[in-house]
């Protein structure tokens, strides 16, 4: 199952993943809720992710770091802005210095994500990212996001087998 579509639109300045589960959403909601699951999955398959902190509860904050192939140490953050469990949730991303603290230049995006029931299927998550600008969206998007977020998402599947 997993990845169905991915799409851009440049007029409302998203990225849009839809992918499908054999798993009701209260499985994969523990994807985002547990983050030792959350470092199995967040970031491309050669970038794991490695989360120093996860509150997921509104206002609540997230730190991480992926680890690259090279031994490079990309930063990011969340700001959790709305938990609505197992239905979906929405964040601030960004990336964040080494120690852990939003980079002021770079580009943050409006995450969320839902989870849909497919009853006797399993489960449809969509994740939507809203840019703040054109420039931020082109920005973020040759940077690799498109390919980086498909590929992070593909390795849920083996996470609810």
């Amino acid at each position: 199952m997993s990845v169905t579509t991915v799409s851009t639109n440049a007029e409302e300045l998203t990225l849009t993943l839809e992918a499908r589960y054999a798993a009701p959403p209260a499985r994969v909601w523990k994807m985002f809720q547990d983050p030792r699951l959350l470092e199995r999955w967040w970031g491309p398959p050669t970038y794991p992710a490695t989360f120093v902190a996860h509150d997921l509860t509104p206002g609540g904050r997230s730190s991480y770091f992926m680890t690259g192939p090279g031994g490079d140490r990309p930063h990011g953050w969340w700001r959790i802005l709305v938990v609505d469990e197992p239905h979906g949730l929405e964040f601030e991303s960004g990336f964040a210095d080494e120690d852990g603290a939003p980079v002021a230049e770079a580009p943050v995006m409006r995450m969320r994500v839902s989870l849909s029931d497919l009853a006797d299927v399993g489960t449809e998550m969509t994740i939507v990212a809203t840019f703040a600008s054109p420039e931020q969206m082109e920005r973020i998007l040759q940077m690799g996001m498109r390919e980086g977020l498909t590929g992070a998402v593909e390795q849920i599947d083996a996470l609810l087998a």
